[in-house]
Order: C-alpha cells, then structure tokens, then sequence
C-alpha cells in the first residue's frame, strides 16, 4: 500500500458544516481524484448520477501550457469530498492523513484544473484544497452549482487592461499599448472608437470593444501568446520568422525588434485609408452600419496581411497612399456595408473578407 498523503490543514466552521483547508501537491492530487461526471445510470434516461460536467478537452490543453509558463497560478481552492474511511483529521497536529490510492477524493470544484496538471513535471506545484469529509452527495451538487451559476467571468478587455501593470514585453502587452494609443491619440482613425475594459462610456462613436482590437491585432503578431509571454518573462529571446511565415505573421518581426511604435504606424495608416476611401460608411454610427463595428474592423485587420502582400509592403510601414490605391480598386460602396449584406458573426466576416481581397 502506498505511503499515506499528510496534509497540514486548517479546520473550517461554516453553516455548511465542518471542512478542511490546506496544500497537497499536484501530482498526489492528480493519483488520489476523480470527477463523478453527470451521467444516465442504466437504461432509465431520466435519471441521472454524477455531479459534474464533462471536461472541455481545449480548456484542458490551455491548462496544460500555462502550468508550463513562469508565472503559473492557481490561487483558488479545489474542493473535495472524502469519505472518513479514507481520511483522519488530528486536531491536535492539525495533521489530514489521506489514503494514497486511485478514487479516493471526489473533485466537487477544479476538474480542469486538474486534468491539465496530469502530466506535469516541473517544479513542486502546490494546489490549495477544501476538503469535506462525508459530505453527502446533496451538499456536494449544491456547492458545485451554487459556485458555477454565481460565477462572473471577468470580461477579456478588462484582463488585457490589466497588462498595464506588466513590467515585461509581451504580444499582449503591446496589443494593449496600441489600442490604448489608437483610442487616445488626436488625430487617429480610432480615435474614442474603443471600449477600453469593454464598457462604453456613453459616446456615441464607441463601436468596437478593446478585446476585438487586441484578439485580431494579436494574430498578425503570434500564435502562440501565452508562450511568448512566457519566453520572454524567462529573458530568453524570440526567433524571427521566415519571409514564408511573415505572409500571416506580417508584425510578428516588429515585435521581435521591439519596433511596437511601427507596428501602431502601420495599423494607423491603414485605418486612415479606409476612413479615406468610404468616410460615409466609416462615420455612420447607426446600427446596422458594420464598417467601423467588429464585423468591419475584424475582416479588415484579417485581410491586412493580403493587402500588404498586394503592395508589396510586408516587413515594412506602408504609407497611407499605398493603401487608398488597394483600397479604391475594390468594389464596395459605402450604402453595401449594413448588416443585411454582411451578417452579425463569423460568416458577415467571412463575406466581407472575400469582397475586400481583390
């Protein structure tokens, strides 16, 4: 039998009841859990067993890469349930002795958080764990949805404002830093255009979201963020790409020679092309107009990377004139950009895309 699992735990009083707080490593969590996955239970399709919902293989993925990374951070307890036949509390060493063996603690909170920790090899992880003991299986549903339905989730504009406060370089970082500069600057094409945190503040000309311009701006810089990030945190530097590679990556090399203000040039001048070339359409704020909202701004920054191509432009800052010449060449008037001819979501994108290329 496997050597017990010792715990050092703080005991917990709560209307719920009795439960235990305190630090197990994540590779004795990983062998000692299991998620009791909601599930049919025999023939009888309306009567369900199981507590959890089936585990979302690309969060896990995520999860699996950023336990990788340097800054790696799970500061929220997992929760478990254990039967006191596996698990002995001494209150006088504050000691949770666990026994070390396969199904032993039922996960109730942090199902993904584990599995992407399954095959971890890095350095020590310490995972924070709530611990009930012989919680009973209504208790057990409860917290977990009570936990899920009262859930915010923090809007991606406020997490990419936050990386004002970063001290190192990253894609993200300078993503923020050029819608920052684009949504402030006298002058811009974007100017007042962005929802900095993803919440207007009333102007009328707030049209896109933060989050769209730092998502679509961030796919001509990496494909890798997360990574990246990490790379460069660790001071190691980041490898050019290939003439191949810059066709889609068109500022993944500025970045890499630190050349951000170059890259915001660029952004600037093609926007201000595309004022130039249908103002109407570009000013109209009325709803329905899909030129300067996400559906336009996302298929003109994912058709970027061909317009430079076209002009010949790719590594460099192609100048405003440069772009009006593409941009008068296709063969769209300013009353077709409504959401009638392009719909809301991927496939209005999808249309605009393809009417853009020339």
């Amino acid at each position: 039998m496997a050597t017990p699992i010792k715990i050092k735990c703080l005991f917990v009083q709560q209307p719920i009841g009795e439960f235990y707080v305190g630090a197990i490593k994540a590779q004795d969590l990983v062998a000692i859990s299991f998620a009791d996955v909601r599930r049919p239970e025999g023939r009888d399709i309306e009567r369900y067993i199981g507590t959890q919902r089936d585990l979302n293989e690309g969060r896990v993925a995520e999860i699996k890469k950023y336990v990788s990374t340097v800054d790696a951070c799970f500061p929220s307890s997992i929760i478990l349930a254990i039967d006191t036949s596996s698990a002995d509390y001494d209150k006088d060493k504050s000691l949770l002795t666990i026994e070390n063996g396969p199904n032993v603690a039922k996960i109730i909170d942090g199902q993904h958080r584990i599995a992407g920790l399954k095959d971890y090899n890095g350095p020590d992880f310490y995972l924070n764990v709530t611990i009930f003991l012989d919680m009973d299986i209504e208790d057990q549903a409860m917290v977990f949805a009570t936990i899920n339905l009262k859930q915010t989730k923090v809007s991606k504009s406020l997490a990419y404002d936050l990386y004002d406060f970063a001290k190192s370089r990253s894609p993200q970082k300078t993503c923020h830093n050029i819608a920052k500069l684009m949504n402030s600057k006298k002058g811009s094409p974007l100017e007042g255009r962005i929802k900095i945190l993803g919440k207007s503040s009333g102007l009328e000309k707030e049209l896109i979201t933060q989050a769209t311009f730092v998502d679509r701006v961030l796919r001509l810089i990496s494909k890798d963020p997360m990574q990246d990030k990490d790379t460069l945190k660790r001071n190691k530097p980041l490898k050019k790409v290939s003439d191949k590679e810059l066709q889609d990556l068109v500022f993944r090399n500025m970045f890499i020679e630190g050349a951000d203000a170059s890259i915001a040039k660029c952004l600037w001048n093609y926007f201000s092309a595309v004022h130039d070339r249908w103002p109407n359409a570009w000013n109209n704020y009325e709803r329905g107009m899909i030129l300067a909202r996400t559906t336009g701004f996302a298929a003109l920054v994912k058709v970027l990377p061909h317009v430079l191509a076209n002009i010949n432009a790719i590594g460099r800052i192609a100048d405003i004139p440069e772009f009006k010449q593409y941009l008068d060449k296709v063969n769209l008037k300013e009353n077709e950009f409504t959401s009638d001819n392009f719909k809301p979501g991927s496939s209005g994108e999808a249309d605009l895309i393809k009417k853009l290329k020339i």
